[in-house]
């Protein structure tokens, strides 16, 4: 009896560890640099986790990815519905520590996408170093429900889900860009006959374009556009001499970068304005492209005049609102909605936002929409520690909690337009179509005394 014991605990304790062998061949492990191993998860478990709500599914490459981009060699574009963003490149990003707390921000991107050391927690990438690199951080915080994927698995099963934003390609990726400057025809430029690449900045050429630049690009600055003293978009007659000048016609495909970028969305909406066809932005701007490896230039690039446009100056007049405009829209708040993107002391008159304009307050009926947290040249509510445009849900999120209805017409205003160039831009590539920009903004606005200003905390 006690021999006929023994043998039966020996075969169950065989089945247990052939078992526990099974489950050990089935959970793929890989290293990590030392810092412990991470469990790989198969298609199914991702698909279970989007419908748990104690998993979340994070998307680790390029924000040009997750909107849209086939990058890395991936089969289909875009992002898996349902995942958020925490980029592996913003863990790489060199910040000014005096102005920015680094670890701050990631600390409120990881809170605001809700990814919390008390979930389980899918990264996926596409080339095999991001989702690890973002592993290894999360690691040293303490997180411990870590699990890697490779979403090549998911793009190349054409039934599952994948979705991107309308109008990605109106944001460009550095390495599309650096394709394009080798000669090549990439994603969305198939039919591009005429590409120029435009650095736009405030100032001459000798400041941020005499740097370094993206090779092959010529230089734009932007009081050209908006001549000074008081920087407001400039006449019809003088944007088409500009146009002119740097050689712009109405079927150019044309890519602007810059060391800031809200000179680059700036010139890409007076563009867009003008009647240029294609006008895209790189997104992160020169950051993005000295991130990626690529090396900037200092040789100056010329523009080549042309004598003729191609079409008429304004082209696609829709994208600005006029003074009237706005005024006649105000009285239909039904079908109109003016977006305050200022800082909230501006948006209360607590200040003006410019050292060249004194008065303060905001336009009655308008709405405040976030802009930076700082000052007028921050937008810390629409834009990642890189630069790039941030995920599109969160702003829009924003706006909900702001009572703003993306089914009206929406009119964005800043000081003077800077600011929401870059705002409208991120509204288009999400794929908003009844959008404006109120270019005169808060200083033409103010500037004119016939117009109603309010000051203090808005009436709820």
């Amino acid at each position: 009896m006690r021999k006929a014991l023994i043998i039966i605990l020996s075969l169950m304790m065989l089945i247990l560890g052939l078992v526990g062998c099974s489950n050990e061949d089935k959970k793929k492990e890989v290293n990590n640099n030392s810092e412990g191993k991470y469990n790989i998860v198969d298609t199914k478990k991702v698909e279970d986790a989007l419908k748990d709500d104690s998993w979340v599914v994070v998307d680790t490459r390029l924000n040009d990815a997750f909107n849209g981009w086939k990058l890395d060699g991936i089969s289909r574009g875009g992002r898996i519905k349902g995942a958020v963003d925490f980029s592996a490149n913003w863990l790489k990003v060199e910040v000014d520590k005096e102005k920015v707390n680094k670890e701050e921000v990631l600390n409120e991107a990881l809170e605001t996408k809700g990814i919390t050391k008390d979930k389980n927690i899918v990264l996926y990438d596409a080339n095999g170093k991001d989702s690890k690199e973002v592993a290894d951080y999360l690691k040293g915080k303490g997180y411990n429900n870590l699990y890697l994927y490779d979403v090549n698995k998911w793009s190349d099963d054409e039934k599952l889900p994948m979705e991107k934003y309308k109008n990605y390609q109106l944001i460009v990726p550095a390495s599309i860009t650096k394709d394009i400057i080798d000669g090549k025809k990439p994603e969305s430029f198939e039919n591009s006959k005429n590409i120029k690449i435009v650095e736009a900045s405030w100032g001459e050429g000798k400041t941020s374009y005499a740097k370094g630049h993206i090779p092959t690009s010529f230089h734009i600055d932007t009081d050209e556009i908006e001549p000074p003293p008081m920087w407001m978009l400039a006449d019809d007659e003088t944007l088409k001499k500009v146009a002119l000048k740097y050689g712009f016609t109405k079927d150019d495909t044309v890519i602007i970068t810059g060391e800031e970028q809200m000179a680059a969305y700036r010139v890409a909406t007076v563009l867009r304005y003008i009647g240029v066809n294609d006008v895209r932005v790189l997104n992160g701007g020169t950051m993005s492209w000295t991130m990626a490896g690529y090396e900037l230039e200092t040789t100056s690039n010329k523009a080549i005049p042309v004598e003729d446009f191609g079409g008429v100056i304004p082209g696609n007049p829709d994208v600005i609102d006029t003074m009237e405009e706005t005024r006649k829209g105000l009285k239909t708040p039904d079908k109109f909605t003016l977006v305050d993107n200022r800082t909230w002391d501006e948006h209360i008159g607590k200040i003006s936002g410019y050292s060249y304009h004194d008065k303060m307050g905001r336009v009655p009926g308008s709405i405040f929409g976030y802009a930076g947290k700082t000052d007028s040249i921050s937008l810390d509510y629409y834009r990642n520690i890189d630069k790039t445009m941030r995920n599109a849900n969160e702003f829009l999120d924003l706006w909900k909690k702001q009572g703003i209805d993306t089914t009206k017409h929406l009119s964005f205003m800043c000081g003077s337009g800077w600011r929401v160039a870059e705002i409208y831009t991120y509204a288009d590539v999400v794929g908003l179509d009844d959008i404006s920009i109120f270019s005169d903004g808060w200083i033409g606005w103010s500037n004119d005394p016939s117009n109603p200003i309010e000051t203090g905390e808005p009436k709820k």
